[in-house]
């Protein structure tokens, strides 16, 4: 390296450990031993723009490994994005730019939140998908509008996890060449040396799965890191670079030891690593010279950007049609829910949600080349083929199905890449039961307020015969405690049409489908009024007087079976009020006038059915009411016979309700 590289690298060492220092916690090894790649990677090949951080066409940078955020923060500050040597000196603080990893939405120039591992190279696999996708849907002879890489920087412990060999294997089956990682490989986690865990051939493992494998002998060489990143920008490949690095370089007694890796340094050793490092300076010092470099390096980058963007205004004049729904693409998230060709359903149909959603998806898809999803080789199940799309494939580029193969937790993560990349709407789908391999990605979904859509059928213990393993009972619950996730139990195809169009007017909200694999009845009470849905639950039935009534709350399929317990009850006189709640999280958000009118308090006999945990369904119920769920594990066997020894039948609930109605009457329900 020359002077101010080896200068440019040891101010990016310094000023992460001095926020590491200064918060008393973070993890310095990383940055430490990784930071001659990331200026490399930043300074010679990273397009970006400091003015424009959300231009299009830039590229897209993932820290995978997150606990390296001193480094991601230290390299925007340099590179004169909007985080200042006083958000540096905040890092880990309350309300500070800075936090402890880096979070989407948070901090300029963080392009994914990161931190569980291996769900950041994912994300970036995500990512290249959209920019493939985006560039065979606008790109046009000589004007190659969309056309950008995405690197990643990953450590040791995010190969370990299952999610990025998932992920990685699908990016190599598609030939995913625009994605490059930069492999920190120091061979030390948490717990010790990787030799404890991890001794598998990575490089034998990525070129099985289809990668250009590259190796960087020294860490430290800025010479072979360019080489090799030039390297793979010529490969057909993605491309894995194995950066062999010394975790905490510098530091006299902690240098390749696990104890760097996510503990500071303390202020004796700081000192140490400042006389290795041959730096005077005080804490936060950035020397003139490398404020000027990163200047010019970000001038130089502001070049590409006016080359593109005079590009882009000539690619206006001679496409504008194209261009309008670019715009619209990457400025505007929702989907145009008018005019969609949305099938007309008849009272009394008998049709599974999976299928209405079916219709629905082809229906939005008609109306646009922005959606793109599919499930996890349970399409034919899910229902959620594109019938006119194609398959997004390295042959065919343009195709809108994704074939994931069985890769749940990796279809979640990339989702979320393709989300974050823009332009984009994106769904996936899978058995409810299945949910649980997606968590951690739902999760981000809603913690980066990613519009992602997960479609989830076989809802409920009427899958029947494939038995407990596949019939979800806490999955519906526990969705719901994820903050910010928007949980849609339709009753039935209108409410189906209904919540999908609420979903795909979302810019900011995740939102997960939930649909049943039996059919239903569209009902004759039901709601297809896209204003009724967003509520979150209306008044789908209620007696002429509701003197002493029952009120019914119910999601999904058991509105149907409500409702037939309600003529029951009507037939011997007692009143009914039925509820359907599709979405209890946007009920919550009403106003409390809304929510007394749609739950009258004066109404105390309540019955909450959903063929689910209880769990949550208690201050519906309130003190007097009853919930029918479920609290133990399904069987094996057909779905009329599970609904009968579950009983969530008309004959069963209707003589539950009788003798809940009666204990009431006689005061034993207090």
């Amino acid at each position: 390296m020359s002077d101010i590289e080896n200068l440019s690298v040891t101010t990016l060492r310094m000023l992460s450990i001095d926020a590491i220092e200064r918060a008393s916690s973070g993890h310095p090894g990383m940055p430490m031993g990784a930071a001659p790649m990331a200026y490399t990677l930043w300074s010679r090949f990273l397009t970006q723009s400091s003015r424009h951080p959300d231009w299009w066409n830039r590229d897209r940078f993932v820290l995978s490994a997150g606990h390296g955020s001193a480094l991601l923060y230290s390299l925007l500050h340099l590179s004169g994005f909007n985080i200042t040597l006083d958000d540096l000196k905040q890092f880990r603080k309350w309300g500070s730019k800075t936090p402890g990893h880096p979070e989407y939405g948070h901090t300029e120039g963080v392009e994914a939140t990161t931190g569980p591992l291996g769900q950041g190279f994912a994300m970036a696999v995500g990512m290249a998908v959209a920019e493939r996708y985006l560039s065979a849907a606008y790109n046009r002879p000589n004007y190659n509008i969309v056309d950008h890489r995405t690197y990643v920087i990953c450590g040791d412990g995010d190969l370990m996890e299952g999610v990025s060999q998932e992920a990685a294997s699908l990016a190599g089956h598609l030939k995913l060449n625009k994605l490059i990682v930069l492999f920190d490989s120091n061979q030390v986690c948490l717990d010790g040396p990787t030799s404890l865990t991890f001794t598998e051939d990575t490089r034998k493992k990525f070129e099985a799965y289809g990668w250009n494998v590259l190796s960087v002998k020294d860490g430290n060489s800025f010479t072979e890191i360019e080489q090799a990143i030039q390297h793979a920008h010529h490969s057909d490949r993605p491309t894995l670079i194995i950066v062999n690095t010394i975790i905490g370089y510098g530091s006299p007694s902690k240098a390749g030891r696990s104890d760097v890796h996510g503990s500071p340094l303390g202020a004796a050793e700081r000192e140490r690593v400042k006389e290795a490092y041959n730096w005077p300076h005080p804490p936060f010092h950035v020397p003139e010279e490398v404020q000027q470099h990163f200047q010019e390096i970000a001038s130089s980058k502001e070049k590409e950007y006016v080359k593109w963007f005079q590009k882009w205004k000539r690619y206006q004049i001679n496409y504008p049609d194209l261009s309008a729904q670019f715009i619209k693409a990457m400025e505007d998230a929702s989907l145009q829910t008018e005019d969609l060709n949305i099938p007309s359903y008849k009272e009394g149909q008998l049709l599974a949600t999976r299928q209405a959603s079916e219709d629905i998806l082809n229906a939005f898809a008609a109306h646009t080349n922005l959606l793109i999803g599919g499930a996890a080789d349970l399409a034919s199940s899910n229902k959620t083929n594109l019938h006119e799309k194609g398959i997004f494939s390295a042959e065919n580029p343009a195709g809108a199905n994704l074939y994931y193969g069985v890769r749940e937790f990796a279809m979640a993560a990339i989702m979320n890449g393709i989300s974050l990349h823009g332009g984009l709407r994106t769904f996936g789908g899978t058995f409810l039961a299945f949910s649980d391999y997606m968590r951690p990605a739902i999760r981000l979904s809603a913690l980066m307020k990613q519009p992602v859509l997960y479609v989830f059928t076989h809802d409920s213990i009427a899958y029947g015969e494939d038995g407990p393993t596949h019939q979800p009972i806490e999955h519906i619950p526990s969705l719901r405690l994820i903050p910010g996730l928007i949980v849609m139990r339709p009753a039935d195809a209108k409410e189906t049409a209904a919540a999908y169009q609420f979903a795909f007017e979302q810019t900011s909200l995740p939102v997960v489908m939930i649909l049943t694999r039996q059919d239903v009845p569209v009902l004759p009470h039901s709601s297809a009024e896209l204003e009724t849905i967003s509520k979150g639950a209306y008044t789908y039935y209620q007696s002429p007087s509701l003197d002493d009534a029952v009120l019914f709350i119910a999601t999904g399929s058991e509105v149907y079976l409500a409702d037939q317990v309600r003529t029951k009850l009507e037939a011997q006189g007692i009143n009914v009020m039925i509820v359907s709640m599709p979405s209890r999280e946007l009920f919550e958000q009403q106003p409390l006038d809304y929510q007394r009118a749609i739950l009258p308090p004066s109404i105390r006999k309540r019955v909450v059915l959903e063929m689910a945990h209880p769990s949550g369904w208690e201050k519906y119920a309130g003190e007097h009411g009853m919930i029918i769920g479920i609290e133990r594990f399904g069987a094996s066997a057909p779905g009329e016979k599970m609904m009968e020894q579950f009983g969530f039948t008309p004959e069963a609930v209707t003589a539950k309700v009788l003798d809940y109605v009666k204990k009431i009457r006689l005061g034993a329900v207090q």
